[in-house]
């Protein structure tokens, strides 16, 4: 089986030509068979004549270019089309004559330019054949010709309608990577905003609460030490993030390492928020890395929302890990804020969210508790029901 894959692949990467060269050769070969002689094509009621030496040149005209019709079809129609003539004008008509059809289905199918000019061009061959025939006195009726016309016609046609195929998926899957793409840079910018955005605002709160620490030097150095490891997790977390951008980086690192939601809860405790985080159960081992990477993302934006807009307002955390989903709260004391972004701003906060949970089968919502404050609320399937 390994031996076969491998021969395939080979082939495959061989020019289209020498591909097609093998099907050529060996309809240039059957048709010196003795039994065939005279068994092909026959139009215009020529008497039948032994092959001889224009025979082997009509025959080879008919058959070795059909190695090229893919690559040069148009060349292969007019080679194919003139040993076809002189097959027929000769009397020969030997099986090489069906070597035409498939240079004509081959032509329509593949030829890129000057089509209508190829179609007029061997529509005028045709012509002149046919009157050649009439010259000479042929008894074949005009129906005849006109059938074997329409014919190569339809055999064009189907080559024509196998490009337009061919055109029509390939368009569908430029679209489909398009979009693949579109999705993919939606994504990354979800992830860029979650990440910039609450680490940066939880140093923008540790500066400005840095101003009014001057008279105490020990909490002063705490703080910018917080800042400091506040940005030593941001560019941490923006390479984990490009990381993702390399083909050879696996899909399960998208999901943050253990532990990281506490760190989070308590790097925005640092940043004077108080914050009560409650995790019960334990993750199923067949959870999925995109719920745990969501139910991170929802706290990260809640808690960057806490520190802007309910600043030092009491803030609790509380992730439950069932057997079929993740379910996920967060309140503030706080107004908070519906829109999730900042005057402004781009928009993408618990707005993403929303479309994030919602793509996994989930259930989000967020705004006013009824007794005061403001609650961020999500339910995450982990894929690990049946």
């Amino acid at each position: 089986m390994t031996r076969l894959r491998g021969a395939r692949e080979i082939w495959g990467r061989l020019h289209v030509t020498v591909r097609d060269l093998p099907f050529a050769v060996l309809l240039f070969a059957t048709a010196f068979v003795p039994d065939f002689h005279g068994s092909g094509t026959e139009i215009g009621s020529t008497v039948d004549r032994p092959f001889d030496a224009v025979a082997v040149a009509a025959i080879a005209l008919q058959c070795l270019p059909l190695a090229l019709r893919r690559r040069w079809p148009l060349i292969c129609v007019v080679l194919v089309a003139g040993g076809f003539a002189l097959d027929q004008l000769r009397g020969y008509h030997s099986v090489a004559a069906s070597a035409l059809p498939l240079a004509l289905l081959s032509t329509g199918a593949h030829l890129e330019r000057y089509r209508r000019t190829a179609v007029a061009g061997l529509s005028l061959a045709y012509v002149a054949l046919v009157a050649e025939f009439v010259r000479r006195g042929t008894e074949e009726p005009a129906a005849e010709f006109v059938s074997f016309y329409v014919a190569l016609c339809l055999l064009w046609g189907g080559g024509v309608w196998l490009r337009s195929t061919r055109l029509a998926e390939a368009e569908r899957r430029h679209q489909v990577a398009e979009q693949s793409r579109a999705a993919e840079r939606a994504r990354i910018a979800r992830e860029l905003h979650d990440v910039v955005t609450h680490h940066v605002t939880a140093m923008v709160v540790q500066a400005e609460a840095a101003r009014y620490l001057t008279a105490a030097p020990d909490r002063l150095d705490e703080t910018l030490t917080a800042v400091t490891d506040t940005g030593r997790r941001a560019v941490a977390d923006l390479r984990h993030l490009l990381d993702l951008l390399n083909p050879d980086h696996g899909v399960g690192s998208r999901t943050p390492p253990v532990g990281r939601l506490l760190t989070l809860v308590e790097q925005t405790r640092r940043a004077g928020q108080p914050v009560e985080f409650t995790e019960e159960g334990t993750p199923p081992a067949a959870s999925t890395g995109s719920a745990d990477l969501v139910a991170y993302r929802v706290v990260q934006e809640a808690l960057t929302n806490a520190l802007k807009y309910a600043h030092r307002q009491r803030t609790s955390v509380l992730v439950q890990h069932g057997e079929r989903d993740i379910t996920v709260e967060v309140g503030t004391d706080g107004p908070g804020t519906a829109g999730g972004a900042s005057p402004g701003g781009s928009g993408r906060g618990l707005a993403g969210l929303r479309e994030r949970v919602g793509v996994l089968g989930g259930e989000f919502d967020a705004g006013p508790r009824p007794g005061g404050g403001f609650a961020v609320r999500a339910r995450i399937p982990n894929g690990s029901g049946s």
